[in-house]
């Protein structure tokens, strides 16, 4: 008999993904209560600032100076997609867009032909902590989309498809669709040039929670995709005839369907899956191109252009206390949420 899974290793930092994924990082913090000035109410000794990724008391600095996050910083060739579980996180960036977003929200970003952005976690609660999870995806482009126009997207939490669905001992597995389509729901489409905006690529970004004993099958899909399952919280996963403990990455037969128990604890998992582009990756920091030729090109336009330069006051850019999840887009549209 055919095995649904194809290979078994541990979760690092970030997370190895396959084609058309370059790499998942799963960030969870606790970050303790926050100051007027939305700075962690917490001494930063001992970090090693503008780099700490070493989590200390429960969370890390990142590359902040006074505010944890990524101060503005330039991409090109690919997007980014992040997906929110709890907490919020303020984005700036070079086409005068913003946001802050969270709470189930999901934000995917076109970087294209090049743009400026910051990710920052303003500590907005001063009477209690300000935790935060959320996972970065980074999602190649193919060569011809490499140097579209960047774009900026929201697929608020309210608009993120969901399904739970119950086996026959009456146990619930619950799923959320970013991208893609499950059952006969599909995700919103925000991002125009992304591989994902073509059906035929059978892009699917999922998570999926199963309650402790519950029992849920992926059916299979065609056997040239890529098909990766995360399993990153609870007990033990058992699939075919295989017991899988915790903080894994899971590589799947995508043409067989894959039966999932939860053993242990309620079991979260990330599922990442499409077809592959199949072109040579060039990446050097933040850039993903297809040459090296490439690569040196991009750092050359961004020495001479700054991709169009930041228009906010600071590297560290958040916004106002006072500021619920809103999206202020590139051309003065704005979208405010409740």
């Amino acid at each position: 008999m055919r095995s649904s899974i194809k290979s078994i290793q541990h979760l690092g930092f970030p997370w190895t993904t396959l084609d058309p994924f370059l790499f998942c990082v799963h960030h969870k913090d606790d970050y303790p209560k926050g100051k007027e000035d939305l700075t962690p109410d917490a001494s930063l000794q001992g970090r090693q600032i503008g780099q700490d990724f070493t989590i200390k008391d429960g969370w890390r600095m990142y590359h902040g100076q006074r505010i944890p996050g990524f101060p503005y910083h330039p991409h090109r060739g690919f997007e980014t997609v992040t997906i929110t579980e709890t907490g919020l996180i303020d984005h700036s960036d070079s086409l005068g867009a913003a946001g802050r977003f969270g709470n189930g929200d999901v934000q995917w970003m076109t970087a294209g032909k090049g743009v400026l952005h910051s990710e920052m976690f303003p500590m907005l609660n001063q009477d209690s902590g300000n935790p935060l999870e959320f996972f970065q995806l980074w999602l190649n482009l193919p060569s011809d989309k490499k140097l579209v126009d960047p774009n900026f997207g929201m697929i608020w939490a309210n608009d993120v498809p969901s399904i739970k669905i119950e086996d026959t001992n009456g146990k619930t597995t619950s799923i959320r669709i970013m991208a893609g389509a499950y059952a006969d729901l599909t995700a919103p489409s925000v991002a125009p040039n992304s591989w994902a905006a073509e059906a035929q690529n059978g892009v699917r970004i999922m998570t999926v929670e199963i309650e402790e004993g519950g029992e849920w099958t992926l059916p299979a899909v065609d056997e040239s995709y890529n098909r990766m399952l995360y399993f990153y919280r609870s007990g033990e996963l058992q699939i075919a005839e295989e017991r899988i403990p915790v903080e894994r990455a899971i590589q799947l037969d995508p043409a067989v369907a894959v039966h999932v128990k939860a053993i242990g604890g309620s079991a979260k998992i990330l599922i990442l899956e499409g077809k592959p582009i199949g072109e040579p990756v060039a990446q050097q920091g933040p850039f993903v191109m297809n040459t090296q030729e490439e690569i040196q090109q991009a750092f050359a336009d961004y020495r001479r252009t700054q991709f169009g330069g930041w228009p906010w006051p600071l590297q560290e850019q958040v916004h106002g206390k006072e500021k619920g999840r809103f999206a202020l887009y590139a051309d003065g549209h704005e979208e405010v949420m409740s």
